[in-house]
């Protein structure tokens, strides 16, 4: 315990720092952060298809459904390889992740971007990101708990799609003007420290960590996929 908090605290700081910042109202900060919403929103506007998929995308990407799925993906983990510890950090950590950007929003309660034509609308406080921190927590730990079920592959295009999802999401949240770009870095942060902290403290703990962490055989990983 005392690893995973130690760990998540020095991940943690940077956050902590713009959160400072945010919170004594820097106006380079602000500048910064109005000057790229407008920009991003100004996009958007020029491009109705792109708002479209940006508010589909929205949808699909609130945290709570991520929760939901990547709990489903850690509990099918645990029935398909016998891995009931890994699933359950898997679970505990979403949920982590998503406690903590909920009570940082609570303690910051930074107003969010405000436009004279809103592109879409949000409820609740903008600092940190609740989407980019979801998707960052859900990449990570779905990557994680799933590890003992890929190839080598896999290994490289699971963590680069999660990724993908993370950048897509980051964009989204900007290019609707519904988030400051260091809301969504915060988000990103945070949930990174989150994980990071969490696999710090249940890695060392788990005797099957290391093995579970080899490869799966091309065969075999056919044959569970039947």
């Amino acid at each position: 315990m005392s690893r995973a908090a130690g760990v998540c605290a020095v991940l943690a700081l940077p956050v902590a720092a713009l959160a400072l910042v945010v919170r004594t109202g820097s106006s380079a900060l602000h500048v910064l952060d109005e000057r790229a919403v407008a920009a991003a929103t100004d996009v958007t506007r020029s491009a109705p298809v792109l708002h479209d998929a940006l508010v589909v995308w929205q949808e699909v990407t609130q945290p709570g459904w991520l929760v939901l799925a990547g709990a489903g993906v850690c509990l099918w983990v645990a029935r398909r390889r016998g891995l009931p510890s890994r699933a359950l950090w898997g679970v505990l950590t979403l949920l982590a992740s998503w406690g903590t950007s909920t009570a940082v929003k609570l303690l910051v309660q930074r107003a969010r971007p405000v436009l004279e034509d809103p592109l879409a609308h949000a409820s609740g406080f903008s600092f940190p990101s609740g989407h980019a921190a979801g998707a960052v927590a859900a990449g990570a730990v779905l990557t994680v708990v799933g590890w003992p079920l890929l190839g080598r592959r896999a290994r490289v295009a699971v963590p680069a799609a999660a990724a993908l999802v993370v950048v897509l999401t980051a964009a989204d949240r900007v290019l609707l003007g519904v988030h400051h770009p260091s809301d969504v870095v915060a988000g990103a942060a945070l949930a990174g420290a989150v994980v990071a902290g969490s696999w710090a403290g249940w890695a060392p703990d788990d005797p099957g960590t290391r093995e579970d962490d080899r490869p799966a055989p091309r065969g075999r990983a056919r044959g569970r996929a039947r």
